[in-house]
């Protein structure tokens, strides 16, 4: 008696009338379940500090008079209030009514912490993607979204409106000083875009603007000029404003929806300009957009926050620990982890010295230093370069 074999699980054909062995579900299926987690993980941390730090402030002590602390549920009720409020004017709904704080604490929130931790939000997310974005194009474990003498030019051009009295333009100096150290670095660092020489040309670029911002400085600052200098020079998100929350929200969006959507392309970087070539990647040119595009989105966020470290130097290593080297891992939950990041860091500046407030960059210094120190003491442990 003869008997009909079975195809193996790895082969495609079956015998006449016999069904095709179902297959398993492919890992990149179980990697997107994964990353949704994350995400879902992240936003929801997210929104969670939101809501928290939106109740700390100097404002809630029993020194500021009659002013009741401000609980998580007050800021959930004063939103959904807000929301009525914008439906009812476009008619999708009726009068909401009083709303459930009073006007001083109204103020409180939203105009005085609300732009303030939103600007944190879109700040932290940025500098993060753009870090992992800069580390990744130039194959260098230590650069940053600065790499480029974007902070040099920035703070050059917010020294010079400060200095001039104008600090009314101090967002479109600060962009302005970035972008033109961006061209300076480019055309020095030639047409290839080599990484080697783009890393050299932005340090001679943000050494010799540094210089003239100190000369600046030296010559010139005088009084309270000096102290509004040292203070955006440090990094500091005091004087955030709605305004400033439409630059970094628009920034982050635009720009980092342009940066996740070329993780493909910044995976290939990882094995060589040869190997990414052979891949189908247009390696120039794909070299010039996604430097161009983190120099623009660093530019627009430092306008509005000053020069804050580290934030773009140590979140993608903590992200490429915790989640492994993909940029479709990488990209949004760094941009999560530096939202969150620098939104208590910066609660912690305005907050754990009060009345005194310490700028935001003295913080994620203090606080990057010894976590990159641990980093590298780990990579070495690991074997890693």
């Amino acid at each position: 008696m003869t008997t009909t074999q079975r195809p193996d699980r790895g082969s495609s054909a079956a015998a006449p009338g016999e069904a095709v062995p179902r297959r398993r579900p492919p890992a990149r299926g179980r990697g997107r379940v994964a990353l949704a987690g994350w995400i879902v993980a992240g936003l929801a941390l997210l929104v969670a500090s939101l809501v928290v730090a939106l109740t700390i402030g100097p404002a809630n002590s029993t020194a500021a008079g009659s002013i009741e602390p401000l609980r998580p549920a007050d800021v959930l009720a004063s939103a959904a209030h807000h929301v009525r409020e914008a439906l009812a004017t476009i008619g999708l709904g009726g009068d909401p009514g009083p709303g459930p704080l009073s006007a001083i604490r109204e103020a409180i929130v939203w105009q005085g912490r609300a732009p303030r931790i939103l600007v944190a939000v879109f700040v932290g997310s940025g500098l993060a993607l753009a870090g992992a974005v800069m580390q990744s194009v130039t194959r260098n474990p230590l650069a940053d979204p600065y790499l480029l003498g974007l902070s040099s030019g920035a703070s050059l051009g917010a020294v010079l409106v400060l200095l001039l009295g104008v600090g009314i333009l101090l967002p479109v100096a600060a962009f302005a000083g970035a972008m033109a150290a961006l061209l300076l670095t480019l055309s020095i660092g030639g047409g290839s875009a080599a990484p080697h020489r783009l890393v050299l040309a932005g340090v001679a670029v943000a050494q010799g603007l540094s210089a003239l911002v100190s000369f600046a400085i030296f010559t010139t600052a005088r009084g309270d000029s000096y102290r509004d200098i040292l203070g955006w020079l440090l990094g500091s998100l005091s004087g955030a404003t709605w305004a400033a929350v439409a630059i970094a929200a628009a920034a982050t969006i635009l720009v980092g929806a342009v940066l996740v959507a070329s993780a493909r392309t910044l995976d290939s970087f990882a094995f060589g300009e040869v190997t990414a070539a052979s891949l189908g990647v247009r390696v120039v040119r794909s070299r010039w957009l996604l430097l161009t595009a983190s120099a623009l989105l660093t530019g627009a966020l430092v306008s509005v926050s000053g020069s804050i470290g580290f934030v773009g130097l140590v979140l993608p290593h903590m992200v490429r620990l915790v989640a492994g080297t993909r940029h479709r891992v990488v990209l949004p939950l760094a941009a999560l982890g530096g939202g969150i990041f620098l939104l208590w860091a910066d609660t912690a500046a305005r907050t754990l010295f009060a009345p005194l407030e310490v700028p935001v960059g003295i913080l994620t210094a203090a606080i990057g230093a010894p976590v990159f120190a641990v980093l590298l003491a780990r990579r070495r442990r690991g074997g890693g370069r």
